[in-house]
């Protein structure tokens, strides 16, 4: 009767009005709760890239540390197969490979694996495989076994019935969909409001983490190239946290003289320092029952480090000048581009500090490793100059985006914001082109402006550009591409020929 009570909570969860993650992420707490499951994990398959990930997995502590293919372990097997497996001791299954979330060992010797596909029809009535449900299960014997493996398949039914989140799910696995518009957790709403704009697939896992790290008030050391956003992302983790409400205090460890970094940590008395006329709260103080993002912490020094590392360990301070120790509650948020590693060898940082900091890393890679972001990021950012300098700009040049995507941006998010403000500011088109963008990304071989380029070869560059824009504008008519351009249809006709442009092509954009 077990089975029976918790299929009518599943219902009455999938029925309720919060968003579809939310209620099977609850309603999988609640089957592992009544059911007696040590753990229970939801993973969508990806055709594209034929791999298979984790989305919800409730009892894990672990992130998933791997992803599987079609056929690899029991996860890739039923995927492969369509059907269920059950696994009545999980060591004794050499097919079982415990790579995605790395069981203890003794787990192994003590409990049972269930995994079974989440299937449906599709419009042409194939059925095909959306992903795999699976739970790890205190051992039992084979009949009682069989009998959830049969619950789990039912319940694997009703999810499937509502497949909305999961082809979300799959398409952003795909990397198809912006973060920005997900309404489901980890990629959720309140990301966007922390304007966390991206598609790429490893800002997916990064977003993935950063909700799973910010209700705790684990410390979390943020790592990346200058300009790759780790202070947003630091605020995002604060936002994100039951700390939202207290205040986000920053503070760039290189922006100030060493002399006056723990003045500003922690704060002084009056009369401790020539010029200390006052007393002053330090930074620790205005972030008690809040979080503290210290930018750039391979620039402290020495001495710096070892009081903060004090005031994390003992979670109390010390004014200078004063002997008064000062309780603080503050979570901390540090960020670096330094490789500490290699400053730890060299005796520049203390390496008690490191491990204090690093207890959850977080690592942006480039923008030019994810070339995906390159684009939101520039619209975004075209959207919000546009307002500011209240300019009528609609979008952005196909031959443009192109230089946008093949340049390598050495100062990342922060050098393709700035460029798209410059290209903003000199625009009076409705139409952001490759001529509106810095020299920096103008080469012989991919703009018409550069001074090198022959006359005769930047006029048919040019010409090309004009004509592809017209026809997109145009979805392909060439009539009307011939109006809009105010020339005769022979010539449209005659140029589209010689560049070899298919004008089919865009009547379907």
């Amino acid at each position: 009767m077990e089975f029976y009570s918790t299929l009518y909570e599943v219902l009455l969860e999938i029925g309720c009005q919060d968003s579809f993650h939310e209620s099977l992420e609850r309603l999988l707490q609640n089957t592992a709760k009544d059911l007696n499951y040590k753990r229970i994990s939801l993973a969508i398959f990806d055709p594209k890239t034929q791999k298979i990930e984790f989305s919800i997995y409730v009892g894990h502590q672990k992130i998933p540390k791997a992803s599987y293919l079609i056929g690899q372990g029991i996860t890739g097997q039923v995927v492969k197969t369509g059907k269920p497996i059950i696994v009545p001791v999980m060591k004794d299954d050499p097919n079982f490979l415990n790579l995605a979330f790395g069981r203890p060992f003794q787990e192994l010797s003590e409990l049972s694996f269930i995994s079974v596909p989440v299937l449906r029809k599709n419009s042409e009535g194939e059925i095909e495989i959306l992903g795999v449900l699976s739970v790890d299960i205190p051992k039992k014997n084979k009949q009682e076994l069989k009998k959830h493996c049969e619950f789990l398949q039912v319940l694997a039914l009703v999810i499937a019935r509502h497949t909305s989140f999961l082809q979300d799910e799959i398409t952003r696995l795909s990397g198809h969909a912006y973060l920005k518009d997900l309404s489901h957790p980890p990629l959720s709403k309140e990301l966007a409001q922390n304007k966390i704009i991206a598609t790429s697939k490893v800002m997916a896992t990064i977003m993935g983490q950063i909700m799973q790290v910010a209700p705790s008030r684990a410390t979390v050391l943020i790592r990346g190239e200058s300009g790759t956003g780790k202070e947003l992302l630091a605020e995002a983790i604060h936002n994100l946290s039951p700390r939202k409400d207290a205040p986000f205090i920053k503070l760039n460890c290189a922006a100030l003289p060493s002399e006056l970094i723990e003045s500003e940590l922690f704060g002084y008395e009056r009369g401790a320092f020539t010029g200390a006329v006052g007393q002053k709260k330090g930074r620790f103080e205005l972030a008690h029952k809040g979080t503290l993002f210290l930018d750039e912490i391979g620039e402290l020094s020495a001495e710096a480090q070892a009081k903060l590392l004090r005031a994390i360990q003992e979670g109390e301070i010390q004014r200078l000048g004063s002997e008064k120790s000062i309780k603080v509650d503050v979570r901390i948020i540090c960020a670096t581009h330094q490789p500490l590693e290699s400053l730890i060898e060299q005796g520049r940082f203390r390496e008690d500090l490191y491990y204090r900091i690093n207890v959850f890393p977080i690592f942006i890679p480039p923008l030019r490793e994810r070339r995906e972001d390159i684009l939101p990021l520039a619209e975004h950012f075209l959207n919000v100059f546009c307002q500011e300098y209240d300019k009528n700009i609609k979008r952005i040049s196909t031959p443009a985006i192109d230089l946008l995507t093949q340049y390598h941006w050495p100062g990342n998010v922060r050098e393709l914001r700035n460029c798209l403000e410059r290209s903003v500011l000199i625009c009076n088109e409705e139409v952001i082109r490759t001529y509106h963008l810095p020299p920096t990304l103008q080469t012989a071989e991919s703009s018409a402006t550069d001074t090198q380029l022959p006359f005769v070869e930047a006029v048919a560059k040019f010409e090309q550009e004009l004509l592809i824009e017209a026809l997109k504008k145009a979805k392909g008519n060439m009539l009307q591409v011939a109006r809009d351009l105010r020339a005769s249809y022979r010539v449209i006709n005659y140029k589209v020929k010689k560049y070899g442009i298919n004008p089919k092509k865009y009547a379907l954009k």
